[in-house]
């Protein structure tokens, strides 16, 4: 098992929606970047909403989301697993990120996406028991994965799933 430790977030005092991943694989650990792994369709769905598209460099990628609103982020600041799936992370050794300052400091967040049941998991266990009524406001919904272990869907059908972003922004 090794330790590995997740990213900051991809945020802006801007930010009004709130993408949530467990954590960072072995190759966007390696690469020091969110879904670095390049069969992971985090990117290309990226491109089909916001045109933040694969072949854009990463600091390009994360302005575009920025500018349209879209934090992004891990519901686990660190954990030991072997390789990177989340079926194989160590649950006893778990840390989670603090999410009270998070929401405390960005504000404007109304929207958080699950990208898969791990996040949501987690999330639904060990950090929404401890935030307050403050945060009442939030709403949750789970997206599919957008890992390439999850292979149930095709991209296309993925990127369908995840348009739920572009609908709630135009509410």
């Amino acid at each position: 098992m090794s330790e590995v430790e997740g990213f900051a977030p991809i945020v802006s005092p801007h930010s009004s929606l709130l993408i949530l991943g467990s954590m960072p694989g072995a190759a966007s650990l390696r690469k020091q970047q969110y879904y670095g792994h390049p069969g992971n369709a985090f990117w290309p769905i990226m491109g089909a909403l916001f045109a933040a598209y694969p072949e854009l460099g990463y600091q390009l990628r994360k302005e575009i989301l920025i500018e349209n609103g879209v934090a992004v982020w891990d519901v686990l600041q660190s954990c030991k697993r072997l390789g990177s799936l989340d079926s194989n992370i160590e649950l006893s050794s778990i840390i989670i990120n603090d999410f009270t300052s998070f929401f405390d400091e960005y504000k404007l967040i109304r929207r958080v996406y699950f990208n898969g049941g791990m996040a949501e998991k987690v999330y639904k266990k060990h950090i929404l028991p401890t935030l307050n009524q403050r945060f009442s406001y939030l709403e949750y919904q789970r997206l599919p994965s957008t890992s390439p272990a999850f292979a149930t869907l095709t991209l296309a059908q993925k990127i369908a799933a995840w348009q739920a972003i572009r609908q709630d922004m135009l509410k």
